[in-house]
């Protein structure tokens, strides 16, 4: 299967087309209020040897496991980083950029997407636009491969806080997804060699007059998985192509009565996980209330079930 996905993201990608894809109404298998999660904003998923890791933005030095049971969920400190330090840093970037990220501490390294391969985990920085290898004993080093200044001279990654948001690893390959204004594709081969992708737009999918945006990224049974927040909408995607071939809408969802938080400007989501049990959606509510209980501020996980005629 990797083999088949390698050989087709050598073919020629994209269409000008807009793709006439199903888009269904998300059917919910569980929901879930994380305990433990106030304040962290988790912002990545993936799993990893069987077990559901997360990122936090707002802690740099951890990674978290997410443990389900029956109908609870709780987060729990899985593995703390060692040694990673700061990386060189992208000098090609707009005045604006440079100038918001002198306001930003160093150490804030704002991890956005996580991925697992073999026996290491792989954290995307948006801070730094920058992917660093962890291994099982928490040893974390930063890939040499520097791929922004290409990004940024295709026209990506151009405001801050808007740029490196997803990530996923399949065989050699790592996809990174960048977030908006405007949202695209960044592949990475083993070699260095970048290239990016503006994704084909999907026929009926509704981001309610908000930035068309990429937030989670999965890799499973042959397909790309992508998050689209602000449509509220999880998409499978062909690799060789990255035409949709199926969405599943999960507004109705978020914006429920009983899970719909304080505030709901933007969508939320922002951690993906695909597996044969379904797709798993953590949305970050950057320490935000919910409507029927402001004190609570744990993040909610949403797991979703495949379209009934496309699984």
């Amino acid at each position: 299967m990797i083999k088949r996905f390698l050989f087709s993201i050598t073919l020629v990608l994209l269409s000008p087309l807009v793709a006439a894809v199903e888009i269904t109404p998300a059917k919910l298998q569980a929901s879930y209020w994380v305990d433990n999660s106030e304040g962290l904003d988790i912002s990545g998923l993936s799993f990893c040897a069987g077990k559901l890791l997360a990122v936090s933005d707002k802690n740099s030095g951890e990674i978290y496991a997410l443990a389900l049971d029956g109908d609870r969920a709780e987060l729990r400190s899985h593995l703390l980083l060692a040694d990673l330090g700061i990386p060189s840093k992208d000098q090609t970037g707009s005045l604006w950029v440079a100038l918001t990220e002198f306001f930003r501490p160093a150490g804030e390294l704002d991890f956005e997407g996580i991925s697992c391969a073999d026996d290491t985990i792989h954290l995307v920085s948006e801070h730094y636009n920058r992917i660093a290898n962890v291994d099982a004993q928490g040893r974390a080093n930063w890939q040499e491969h520097i791929w922004s200044p290409k990004a940024r001279e295709q026209g990506y990654l151009q405001k801050p806080n808007a740029s490196s948001e997803g990530l996923v690893k399949a065989g050699d390959t790592f996809w990174v997804a960048m977030e908006r204004d405007p949202r695209g594709l960044l592949r990475l081969n083993a070699n260095g060699e970048v290239r990016t992708f503006t994704l084909p737009p999907v026929s009926g999918l509704d981001f309610y007059g908000r930035s068309e945006d990429l937030t989670g990224l999965d890799y499973y049974d042959g397909a790309l998985f992508t998050l689209e927040r602000n449509a509220h909408a999880v998409c499978r995607r062909e690799p060789s192509s990255l035409k949709a071939q199926w969405c599943v809408d999960y507004r109705e969802l978020e914006e429920s009565p009983e899970r719909i938080y304080e505030e709901t400007r933007y969508g939320k989501g922002e951690g993906l996980a695909v597996n044969s049990q379904g797709i798993f959606v953590v949305l970050d509510n950057n320490n935000v209330g919910r409507a029927q209980a402001p004190e609570d501020k744990r993040a909610l996980l949403l797991h979703l079930a495949f379209p009934e005629s496309n699984h």
